[in-house]
């Protein structure tokens, strides 16, 4: 039989500057897939559910970015645990949609095999993401967290955070009064919140909030930085940063954190991880090449800042 090409994408609008293509693509290199196939595809919410429905077997996954992955859960047949109770899918993957059987396990899809359609499963692998990056840094069991903006990446970081073993969570946004989504999940993950204003962040000022071991920034670039030198002062001295930006990179709060001499995580490690994640998921491969994919993204990572600066 003859073999069939295997396609998985990242969704999203505007979705020109992922990097997932370069992430996927460097994966299916080292595992010898040279049949399948990822891109970049411009979605936006008003048109994921037209398009989820032209997808054939050959679909392997999805990578998906916000707001899709809540726009997509009702158009989920299984979603799972972690997915449902952060309120977010960023993975989907089509579940016997292009092999009988249950799976394969040499990545190769066979006319044979071919059903119509498959079950599209949701899954979260920001929370997966995360916890590896933190892990990486050495980052495995701070006393106390807190988290800067109130999104979905907050809401992953919450579910992050619980899997290092708290149990609570001071979360800081903008305002406060928008937080109750975040909330909602946080309960939902059985973890105790306290929330604050970004007016009211740092130091041990009576009605000012406290700082645990690790802080981490979902905000979005630039957001964080009116924020830096009061994060960076009232973090311990055996704290940590995690910043989910990586480029540009580093940024002001990262600087001012690193320059007291205490652990710094970019951005990159997470998408790194949640990539490796969506891989195995989407392969049914556990030897899915890290490292080949690390230096790959921070070549590209490298060629557009060069890009830039020229």
């Amino acid at each position: 039989m003859t073999a069939i090409a295997r396609r998985a994408a990242v969704l999203g609008s505007p979705i020109a500057h992922s990097l997932s293509p370069v992430l996927h693509r460097a994966a299916y290199a080292g595992l010898g897939l040279r049949d399948w196939r990822y891109d970049a595809i411009e979605c936006d919410e008003d048109g994921l559910a037209g398009l989820l429905a032209t997808m054939g077997p050959e679909w392997a996954g999805l990578s998906l970015t916000m707001p899709l992955k809540r726009a997509v859960l009702p158009l989920l047949d299984t979603v799972s645990d972690l997915a449902e109770a952060v309120g977010g899918a960023n993975t989907v993957v089509f579940r016997d949609g292009g092999f009988r059987d249950g799976g394969f396990r040499d990545g190769d899809l066979r006319d044979g095999d071919l059903r119509d359609g498959g079950a599209r499963h949701g899954e979260n692998t920001d929370v997966y993401g995360i916890v590896a990056a933190l892990n990486e840094a050495g980052v495995s069991a701070p006393a106390g967290a807190t988290v800067l903006g109130g999104g979905a990446t907050a809401a992953s970081a919450i579910a992050a955070l619980r899997e290092l073993g708290l149990t609570e969570v001071a979360l800081v946004v903008r305002d406060p009064a928008r937080a109750g989504e975040t909330l909602r999940v946080a309960e939902r993950l059985g973890m105790a919140v306290t929330v604050s204003g970004f007016d009211r962040f740092g130091g041990d000022r009576a009605g000012r909030t406290r700082v645990g071991e690790l802080v981490i920034s979902t905000l979005p670039s630039g957001a964080a930085d009116r924020l830096a030198r009061e994060v960076a002062a009232a973090l311990p001295h055996k704290g940590a940063l995690f910043d989910v930006v990586y480029s540009p990179w580093p940024t002001p709060l990262a600087t001012a954190v690193r320059d007291r001499g205490l652990t710094v995580v970019g951005g990159f490690p997470m998408l790194l991880h949640q990539a490796v994640r969506q891989v195995e998921l989407m392969t049914g491969r556990d030897d899915v090449p890290v490292e080949a994919m690390r230096v790959a993204g921070e070549a590209e990572i490298a060629r557009r800042i060069a890009g830039r600066a020229g």
